[in-house]
């Protein structure tokens, strides 16, 4: 739960930038990889070496004052461990426990003036939703307080808490600041959502003054809790009762190292950059979702929560299958924990943060990882509720369906598709991507469907399979689409549909890099898709790639259409709708251009530069899709389909953390200039495997799966019987 980083100013969503030039404090609660505004970064700290001219007033205190050069050289960010040295001769570093945070501040101590360091507290958060606050500091030096904060993509408040505690010098005085003002006689301040105390115009909190440490370092150990400050400074008491740097680091890196260590590769001939996405996509795909477990003062339950599912509608496509595959543990208890919200809540979120309700993107996603746990056998799950859960999604629209369930799912029953100009008179919400929310239902409902067939759900298996077809409902199949005037020579894409059947239009590259591309988020302006063009929700039918293939015109006609999805300038690898269509080639029997294309976009998209995750993180999304790429193995998303590519590596393994079964992938002829990137046959545990994909059997049994690669694409995955499943026949 505790992360802390240095925050800068300037785009600093999850605390620290590189492209920034000045640090403002260090805070201990961050959301990593998010886009839109920032998140979370409460109750920054501060230290300054000493005050000008020993005066209090001299020192500074408002956020935009205080804030001051880093070295450009100087940051170290490993697991565990961040450090940052600031041009005012104060040395920050950082660590973490689950529950708090240990910082190390060193001074310079050949500064013309005395040491004497002031630490101080801000009563602030990153993206300055602060609605009230109270800091307090004790005759010890401690700083206490609380605040009630926004999230940053969602709705509601919630309230954190804080609990300071330092070690390594003396104190002379403490006291409390408002604005650009200390006083050593106050020892309190709270600021109430008035008007004028607002966060953006007001920076308060208390501070203690030091006299000069021995060896020039001061600890301070900060503990938050969501409960309340006597909490804070428990699990700060109980983590950390000794203040030990070293010791807390080396236990940092342990945890990471036993999370990471179930996956080994072979290194040889491969580029230490391409080592440096892959272990770093691996390491930023588990910071989120963040383990809350004791630390929601919503309900009460024995189940763990999980919060920071930010969003499902980025994770769902990747983020969860890595965790699966990695710490199927802590997936379990992350759809236990969804659950519960459920079960406490009434519905599955969508999007989470900060104990509140974030905003529905798209579909009830949820449903897809309940499908996918449930199909992959994640253990210790309550799947009766857990059905339950999906098929309220599926059935009753909820009051606001902006931040949970599905709206319009009076015309989702009867018409079999969102109109644009839909009448709801059941709940309310934004009264957009009606193309985009009508394929992530039909999805949604086939997750559902698969769920009911394996848990003996007849009739509900029939009817939600029955609504997976919807998406061929706003497929207008005489639409074609020009680009710069110039037809592409392609018919039939997904268009607007009004309530009376009649057609709508959207250009099919609108929302692309190509037109318009910032034109569909969530606003009353935000189109009839999200955050992507008609072109790619066109693809978007896994449940049924063998009728989306015919209906495009066939094997080959889809093939050159993915090809010129991709070669056009059309589709943006930074948006997570853009990961399956890397690998739908291996639906037409090309797999092998599939292959090509994961070797294009990494590492032309995916590298070690500062912009080499295109776009944000998205939770780890990004990170995740990268993993499961140079894997060879990439998920479809709630089903138990893993298509099948060549790794990056000669050989890559996965041990099961629960059952200590290994699973390999071996290249055979592997070529590290990746030139021969080609399957010409491939062996699983010595026996011939046609198919171009596996399931998720492979990581629960263990085993071998050898892959023979050469220069030129092969029949190797090319016969109907080697394709994925789909609802309907493939066309021989």
């Amino acid at each position: 739960m505790a992360k802390a980083v240095a925050d800068t100013q300037g785009e600093n969503q999850a605390g620290f930038a590189f492209d920034t030039t000045t640090v403002t404090g260090f805070s201990h609660t961050h959301d990593s990889g998010t886009g839109g505004s920032p998140s979370m970064g409460n109750f920054p700290i501060f230290a300054q070496p000493n005050c000008p001219d020993d005066d209090i007033n001299k020192c500074k205190w408002q956020q935009n004052d205080r804030a001051v050069a880093w070295t450009r050289d100087s940051p170290k960010a490993r697991p565990g461990y961040f450090s940052i040295t600031l041009e005012n001769g104060v040395h920050a570093e950082m660590t973490v426990t689950n529950h708090s945070a240990l910082y190390r501040f060193t001074f310079n101590a050949d500064s013309a003036e005395p040491l004497n360091p002031v630490i101080l507290v801000d009563l602030m958060d990153l993206p300055q939703s602060r609605k009230d606050g109270t800091a307090s500091v004790s005759s010890s030096g401690r700083l206490t307080g609380n605040g009630t904060f926004n999230p940053s993509f969602g709705i509601g408040s919630y309230e954190l808490h804080f609990c300071v505690d330092f070690k390594g010098a003396d104190v002379r005085d403490t006291g409390a600041w408002v604005k650009n003002r200390a006083n050593i006689s106050q020892k309190s301040v709270t600021l109430t959502a008035d008007g004028s105390n607002t966060a953006s115009t007001l920076s308060a909190g208390t501070f203690t003054r030091f006299y000069a440490p021995k060896d020039n370092t001061i600890a301070a150990r900060v503990g938050v809790s969501f409960m309340s400050v006597e909490q804070a400074c428990s699990n700060a008491e109980k983590e950390q009762p000794n203040f030990d740097f070293a010791g807390t680091v080396s236990a940092a890196e342990s945890a990471w190292r036993d999370k990471l260590d179930v996956i080994s590769v072979n290194t040889d001939g491969v580029s230490s950059d391409l080592q440096k996405v892959f272990w770093s996509g691996v390491y930023r795909a588990m910071i989120s979702p963040q383990d809350y477990t004791g630390e929601n003062p919503l309900w009460k339950s024995d189940e763990p929560y999980y919060d920071s599912f930010y969003c499902i509608w980025d994770s769902y496509r990747g983020v969860h299958q890595l965790l699966t595959l990695m710490d199927p543990l802590s997936q379990s208890r992350m759809i236990r924990a969804l659950v519960d919200i459920y079960r406490n809540e009434g519905y599955l979120p969508d999007c989470r943060m900060s104990l509140c309700k974030g905003h529905t993107q798209g579909g009830s996603n949820a449903d897809v990882l309940i499908a996918d746990a449930f199909l992959k056998n994640v253990s210790d799950v309550d799947w009766d509720t857990a059905y339950e859960a999906i098929v309220k999604d599926a059935e009753v629209e909820p009051a606001n369906w902006d931040v949970e369930g599905r709206g319009g799912l009076r015309s989702w029953k009867e018409l079999g598709y969102i109109p644009t100009d839909d009448y709801d008179p059941d709940g309310s919400g934004l009264h957009t991507r009606s193309i985009s929310r009508t394929v992530e239902y039909a999805y949604n409902d086939f997750c559902i469907a698969e769920v009911a067939k394996r848990m003996g759900h007849q009739d509900d298996y029939e009817k939600y399979t029955k609504r997976a077809s919807n998406w061929q409902n706003m497929f207008n199949e005489d639409q074609r689409s020009s680009i710069n005037g110039v037809d592409t020579g392609f018919t039939g894409f997904l268009q607007p549909r009004y309530m009376n059947g009649t057609w709508g239009y959207q250009d099919p590259i609108f929302c692309s890099p190509l037109m318009n591309f910032t034109s569909c988020y969530l606003n009353p302006d935000g189109h009839e898709t999200y955050e992507g063009s008609c072109w790619l929700y066109t693809f978007y039918a896994p449940q049924d790639m063998a009728l989306l293939i015919k209906r495009l015109g066939g094997p080959q006609l889809f093939t050159s259409r993915l090809s010129y999805l991709h070669d056009s300038g059309v589709l943006y690898v930074g948006d997570e709708q853009a990961f399956l269509t890397v690998f739908q080639f291996h639906y037409a029997g090309r797999p092998a251009l599939s292959a090509k294309r994961a070797h294009f976009y990494i590492p032309s998209q995916f590298n070690t530069s500062v912009s080499g995750i295109p776009g944000n993180d998205d939770g780890g999304a990004m990170g995740s899709f990268a993993v499961l790429s140079m894997m060879g193995l990439f998920p479809v998303h709630g089903q138990d389909v893993y298509l099948i590519t060549p790794s990056f590596f000669k050989e890559i393994s996965i041990r099961n953390s629960i059952n200590g079964k290994v699973s390999i992938i071996r290249n055979l002829n592997f070529d590290p200039s990746y030139n021969a990137i080609y399957i010409q046959s491939a062996r699983r545990d010595g026996e011939p495997w046609t198919k171009n994909w596996i399931g998720h059997d492979f990581f629960n049994q263990g085993g071998i799966l050898e892959l023979e690669l050469g220069l030129n694409e092969s029949t190797w995955g090319t016969r109907v019987e080697d394709l994925p499943p789909s609802m309907s026949d493939y066309q021989v």
